[in-house]
C-alpha cells in the first residue's frame, strides 16, 4: 500500500510540474532577461418565520442535480419530513430521517434528511412533525454563480481614491476618498502619494501583507479555474477582454507599486488613516518599511506578473522587476533568524516560477529541507508550496513528494473530521470566526483539483451549505442571502465583509462555480 501511495504521488508531481529532476544552477539573469521564462443576488424574502427552526438548510438553495441534505435537531425527532412548495404550501416530497444520534453536549438528537432525488426548480421549505419548519430555499440551476460574482465584486466596492458611481456600485457608491498625500510616519515633513488600492477596514487603512495574501489567494483561484472568471461582473473595466478579477487585482497592484521606495527597493508596510475629529477630516500616515512587507510584496507582484503577461507584457515586466528589487532589499537587510521566514519562502517560490533563477530555488530548497514547516502551515506557506509543485521550472522531486503528501494528509484529516461533525464540516466550526473552515477549504479545494475526489467535492459543498445557513445558529454569513442573514445578528460576521476571509471564500467558490459549468 505504501508503494502504491508513493507511486501515486510521483505521478501527480510529474503531472503538475512537467519535469523530472532538479537541474544545475544556470547563473543569474539580468533585470531585462528575468521575465523571459514566465509561466503560464438572488431576490430573497426577509420575513421572520414563526419560530426559530430546528431544521437547518442552505438558505440560498441547491442545484437540481446536487446533493441536498437538511440537518434536524431536537429533544425528540420524527420519522418523516416533507419538502413543501412555498407559494402553494403543497407537499412535493416526503423523506425519512437517517442516522439519528444523541449529542451528549447539546442533549439533543441530531439527524439528516436527504432529498437529493427531488430536483424540480422552485422555492421550498422543509416541514416535520414535532420540530416545525425550516427557512425557505430555492432549487435552481447555477444558483451559486451569482454569489461567486458578488464575492469577486466586493473588492471593487472597497476601492479607495476613486468615485464609485451608482451605475456600477449601486448603494455602495461613494465619492473619491483619501486622495491626498500621506505623511511618512518616520518623518512627517515628507509626504508621498499612496492613493488607490482597497480599503481593508472601516477607517480606510491599508497594509501590504494582508493585501499580498488576499491577492495571491485570488490569483491562485484564477490559475486553477481561469474559465470561471469572466469579463462581465459589472465594474468599469468590464468588457475589455481581460477577466475582471485581473482588472481588479491590477487596481490594487497600482497601489502596491506606490509603496516601494525608488531609491532602495524597500517597501512601506502600510497606510494608516486617522480621523482628526471636529470636522477636520482624516490624516494618513505611511508606516515604516520592514522585511516582511518587502517579501510579501515580492511574492505577490511576481505571481501577478506571470499571470498578467498575456494581457500586458510591459506592465507585467514592470511588476516583476519591482518584485526582484524588493527581494534584494530584504536579502541585504535580513538578520540570521529571518533566513527561513515563511514570507521569504513564498516570495522565492513565486520569483522562481516567474524567472527560473537558481538563487530563488536554493532558498526554496533550504526552507523545505527544514523539519516541521508543515506543522505551522498557514496561507503563506501553503501558497509557496503550491507554486513550487506547480512550476514548470526544474524542481527537487523528493521535496515535491513531501509537499503533496502533507496536503493529502491534511485533506484526509479534514474529511475525517467532517464525517464525524453534526453539520458535516471540518475544523472547530467556531461560528464567530469562519477563518479556520475557509482555510480548510483551501487545502481541500487544491487537493481535489489534483485528484478529483467525489467525497472531497461533497465536503466542499457541505461547507458552502454551512456558510449559507446550515449551521447551529441557522445564520447565512453571505451578503443579501437568506431569511436569517448575519446582519440581523452581528454586522461583523459577514464573510464577504472580511477582507481576508472573502479571498478564501472566492477560492472555494471558484471550484463550485466551475463544476456548475461556468
Amino acid at each position: 500500500m505504501h508503494k502504491i501511495k508513493k507511486a501515486l504521488i510521483f505521478f501527480l508531481i510529474l503531472l503538475l510540474t512537467g519535469c523530472a529532476a532538479i537541474l544545475p544552477g544556470e547563473g543569474a539573469q539580468n533585470a531585462e532577461n528575468i521575465f523571459t521564462s514566465m509561466e503560464e443576488e438572488p431576490d430573497l424574502s426577509y420575513e421572520v418565520p414563526v419560530s426559530s427552526p430546528n431544521i437547518y438548510v442552505n438558505q440560498l438553495g441547491y442545484i437540481p442535480e446536487g446533493t441536498k441534505v437538511a440537518v434536524f435537531s431536537g429533544k425528540e425527532l420524527p420519522e418523516k419530513f416533507h419538502v413543501v412548495r412555498k407559494d402553494t404550501e403543497e407537499v412535493v416530497y416526503t423523506g425519512y430521517l437517517k442516522n439519528v444520534e444523541y449529542d451528549d453536549y447539546t442533549q439533543e438528537y441530531i439527524s439528516y434528511g436527504d432529498f437529493t432525488d427531488f430536483c424540480e426548480p422552485g422555492t421550498y421549505y422543509i416541514e416535520a412533525p414535532v420540530i416545525g419548519r425550516s427557512y425557505s430555499f430555492m432549487i435552481e440551476q447555477d444558483i451559486y454563480y451569482d454569489v461567486f460574482k458578488e464575492a469577486c465584486k466586493q473588492y471593487y466596492y472597497n476601492r479607495c481614491g476613486m468615485t464609485l458611481t451608482r451605475q456600477y456600485a449601486g448603494e455602495m457608491g461613494h465619492n473619491a476618498c483619501h486622495t491626498g498625500r500621506a505623511l511618512l510616519r518616520e518623518d512627517i515633513s515628507i509626504s508621498i502619494d499612496v492613493s488607490g488600492g482597497w480599503h481593508q477596514d472601516e477607517s480606510g487603512s491599508k497594509a501590504v501583507e494582508p493585501a499580498a495574501k488576499s491577492i495571491a489567494i485570488i490569483l491562485l483561484a484564477y490559475e486553477l479555474y481561469g474559465d470561471t472568471f469572466t469579463d462581465d461582473i459589472g465594474i468599469p473595466e468590464s468588457g475589455n477582454d481581460i477577466p475582471d478579477i485581473l482588472d481588479e487585482v491590477r487596481y490594487e497592484v497600482e497601489w502596491l507599486l506606490k509603496m516601494q521606495d525608488d531609491a532602495t527597493g524597500a517597501v512601506y508596510s502600510g497606510v494608516t488613516v486617522y480621523e482628526q475629529g471636529a470636522g477636520r477630516g482624516a490624516v494618513s500616515y505611511v508606516e515604516p518599511a520592514d522585511l516582511e512587507a518587502a517579501r510579501a510584496y515580492a511574492m505577490v507582484l511576481a505571481k501577478f506578473s506571470y499571470l498578467y503577461q498575456y494581457y500586458d507584457t510591459d506592465y507585467a515586466t514592470k511588476c516583476l522587476k519591482a518584485a526582484d528589487r524588493a527581494w534584494r532589499y530584504a536579502q541585504l537587510n535580513e538578520k540570521e533568524e529571518e533566513k527561513t521566514d515563511a514570507w521569504k519562502f513564498a516570495a522565492a517560490a513565486e520569483l522562481y516560477k516567474a524567472s527560473g533563477k537558481q538563487e530563488y530555488n536554493r532558498c526554496i530548497s533550504e526552507y523545505l529541507s527544514e523539519e516541521g514547516y508543515e506543522e505551522n502551515m498557514d496561507e503563506v506557506i501553503f501558497l509557496g508550496c503550491v507554486s513550487y509543485i506547480s512550476t514548470k521550472q526544474p524542481v527537487n522531486l523528493p521535496l515535491c513528494e513531501d509537499i503533496i503528501g502533507i496536503l493529502m494528509t491534511k485533506a484526509e484529516d479534514i474529511s475525517e473530521t467532517a464525517r464525524n461533525s453534526d453539520f458535516l464540516t471540518g475544523g472547530s466550526a467556531d461560528q464567530d470566526n469562519n477563518q479556520e473552515l475557509l482555510l480548510d477549504m483551501m487545502y481541500m479545494t487544491l487537493v481535489n483539483h489534483i485528484i478529483s475526489n467525489h467525497e472531497y467535492e461533497n465536503i466542499i459543498e457541505n461547507h458552502l451549505h454551512y456558510f449559507l445557513g446550515r449551521n447551529k445558529k441557522a445564520i447565512s454569513y453571505i451578503d443579501d442571502v437568506g431569511e436569517n442573514n448575519y446582519r440581523l445578528t452581528d454586522e461583523n460576521l459577514g464573510i464577504m465583509k472580511q477582507f481576508d476571509a472573502n479571498s478564501k471564500f472566492i477560492f472555494m467558490l471558484s471550484e463550485i462555480a466551475s463544476s456548475e459549468g461556468k
